[in-house]
């Protein structure tokens, strides 16, 4: 596939009134005749939690650096899902394992180095390198290497068709070979270049000025990180901010009305969904899992819980918004209580004089763990948990970190965990996929405690496949068996809503979320 390349004299009082204008203008700081520099005030709801490290390549802080502008990857996902250039400006398949990619050559880091193969290889091989605590994602590739100043090779150790998407993970951004210190000096080809980062508060960034791709049209960004929803939306309607991502949700129609600010809203590749323990009894019976999935009211969690204005009833395990969705196909367990309860007697759960559920001569309780990192999830938990006790399960939530959340599902001691994941933020199908229902994949052996030869079967074969249409076949079938076998239950799909002050423009929503900031934001 090959890709086309895309710039008199005045009072004292006089001078006070402009002044104060000059500081109340939203965006703009007025620093004299001189210039005018145009500032962009931001709030996100989240920001770089790994120690205070900026390094793209530890852990998923690249979401954070890429959100601000500052690195960049070889390939991205445009606004409506396609599979576009960044850095590279072409690739072609060799043979069965090996891509030759074509990079651009007319960029350079914002230190002034050029960005060629070497500084591609540098980049790779950071991530490559088993040290990295996300190496493992990359163990398909054999080797890297140059094969000219703006030409590289990677050789996959079998065949493998999402090659080139895997490529779009922020954590793959390019870095510049002559950095100094990536956790406290980022160093990429963005929009954008660092200036100052505050852990856990704030990240400062300017334009570059050397920007491959044309001009950015703010000079200046000021990033806050306010995990608190309210302080969120208080933030944009005073206008304190120009953009403030994830506001409050009962706040929507209010902001909606606000002439001064304008409201948008698009379903990302992220879906709330149960992990069920499917090597616990009664959990392990497929029965069980499907009467769980009746027994959830998806409409009332989204209608209650995100008020009706950030998300959609989930039905399979991918968003509407991935292209290599089957959900036209799939069961879609629509709400029915009645069932639900056929089903859990069935499987020898049963009803009580008492109109409680009993196994085993004792209530059937079920304990639905979640984290605290998303606001909405503790309210979902805890619709969920009401929506089974009204069919007679005793049900309670319990509020964990995340690592003492994970740490109990991997010793196994849980019945449901709720969580949110980005499910394709690669773009392609197989990221998810073989972590959650191949049988040797990290949460199908140590979460779920799910196997299916016939998945992995499908799996497998759709990673050699290279032929698009047969590989969409293939995860077709994958998708209306997981779902058959009632592995995870999908809730809701989250939408994001950012609210911008009205004079806030070029500004665009991608669904993978970690593209935010981009050359085009700017001021009407």
């Amino acid at each position: 596939m090959e890709f086309n390349a895309q710039k008199t004299k005045i009072s004292i009082s006089a001078v006070a009134v402009i002044l104060i204008v000059a500081l109340l203008c939203a965006g703009c700081v007025d620093t004299g005749e001189a210039s005018k520099e145009k500032v962009l005030r931001v709030v996100f709801n989240e920001g770089p939690d790994t120690g205070g490290s900026l390094d793209p390549a530890n852990g998923w802080t690249g979401w954070y650096v890429h959100q601000a502008g500052i690195y960049e990857t070889l390939f991205y996902y445009d606004a409506d899902m396609n599979l576009m250039p960044k850095l590279a400006s072409g690739y072609k398949q060799l043979n069965d394992t090996e891509w030759e990619i074509q990079l651009r050559k007319d960029v350079t880091f914002h230190d002034g180095t050029k960005m060629n193969a070497d500084a591609v290889l540098f980049s790779l091989k950071r991530v490559l390198d088993p040290s990295n605590s996300r190496s493992s994602e990359y163990s398909f590739i054999k080797d890297v290497r140059k094969t000219g100043e703006y030409t590289i090779v990677i050789e996959t150790n079998d065949v493998y068709a999402p090659l080139i998407s895997s490529l779009v993970d922020p954590v793959m951004s390019i870095v510049s070979p002559s950095i100094v210190d990536a956790d406290k000096q980022p160093d990429g080809t963005g929009p954008f270049k660092f200036v100052s980062f505050e852990p856990g508060a704030s990240l400062e960034v300017e334009k570059n000025p050397n920007y491959w791709d044309g001009e950015a049209k703010v000079d200046r960004i000021l990033i806050q990180y306010n995990k608190d929803s309210t302080a969120r939306t208080m933030l944009i309607k005073s206008g304190d901010v120009d953009i403030s991502r994830d506001p409050l949700q009962s706040e929507y129609s209010a902001l909606k009305s606000n002439p001064d600010i304008n409201v948008t809203s698009k379903e990302t590749l992220r879906t709330y969904f149960l992990y069920i323990n499917g090597g616990k009894a009664p959990f392990n019976d497929t029965r069980v899992r499907q009467a769980l999935f009746y027994a959830i009211n998806r409409q009332e969690i989204v209608d209650t819980a995100l008020e009706g204005v950030s998300g959609i009833p989930a039905k399979g395990i991918f968003t509407s918004t991935m292209p290599w969705n089957a959900n036209d196909q799939i069961e879609s367990y629509d709400y029915n209580p009645e069932k639900a309860l056929e089903l859990f007697e069935e499987a020898g759960i049963t009803k009580g004089t008492d109109g409680k559920l009993y196994y085993n001569g004792k209530p059937f309780t079920v304990e639905i763990q979640t984290y605290t990192k998303r606001a909405a999830l503790q309210p979902s938990a805890e619709i969920i948990a009401s929506q089974l006790e009204k069919i007679g399960i005793t049900s309670k939530v319990t509020i964990l970190e995340s690592a003492a959340l994970t740490e109990n599902a991997v010793a196994g001691n849980y019945d449901l965990s709720l969580a949110a994941w980005s499910t394709a933020p690669t773009g392609d199908p197989d990221y998810f996929l073989s972590s959650h229902y191949l049988s040797t994949g990290n949460y199908a052996s140590k979460w779920l405690r799910y196997s299916n030869p016939q998945v992995d079967k499908w799996i497998l074969e759709a990673r050699t496949e290279t032929d698009e249409k047969k590989r969409a076949e293939l995860y077709d079938k994958i998708q209306i068996q997981i779902q058959k076998d009632a592995v995870l239950l999908p809730v809701f799909y989250a939408n994001e809503i950012y609210a911008l002050s009205s004079n806030v423009t070029g500004f665009e929503m991608y669904p993978n979320e970690y593209t935010i900031i981009t050359k085009d934001i700017g001021f009407a």
